[in-house]
């Protein structure tokens, strides 16, 4: 079977002041921030030389990045191959909620699970997106 999903890519959950929550985590659980959260380096099982990041991100209360869905949290899953998961998304019946957006650390877009939960779908370069992080939290 075809890998879909290959690990966590992030976790954003609303919170009403996200530089308090940020302060908080950095103060009493040691996380290191930046204006986006705190990153999470992690090494591949299958190739160890390769890195992978997963993010961890308070956003405000009334952010619209999560729409339509009106829950508190939405998880980022990394993707391998998203122009084809997509299309196999979409003959199953999936919800697409958007077109894919290419960046330079990657490929997005975001789907409705059953319970109305939207999910952020990322194929990572992770080599670029190495790069661009502050806020790092390590092990």
């Amino acid at each position: 079977m075809k890998k879909r999903i290959t690990g966590i890519g992030g976790i954003f959950f609303k919170v009403k002041d996200p530089a308090k929550t940020k302060d908080w985590y950095a103060q009493h659980l040691g996380l290191g921030t930046d204006d986006y959260g705190s990153t999470f380096e992690w090494r591949s099982s299958v190739n160890p030389n390769q890195k992978g990041f997963t993010q961890w991100s308070p956003m405000r209360d009334d952010t619209v990045y999560f729409k339509p869905s009106e829950k508190e949290f939405m998880i980022n899953y990394r993707v391998e191959n998203l122009i084809e998961l997509v299309e196999e998304l979409k003959a199953e019946g999936v919800t697409i909620l958007d077109e894919i957006e290419e960046t330079e650390y990657g490929k997005f877009v975001h789907i409705m699970d059953p319970d109305g939960h939207s999910l952020e779908l990322w194929e990572p370069v992770d080599e670029v997106y190495d790069k661009l992080v502050i806020g790092r939290t390590k092990s």
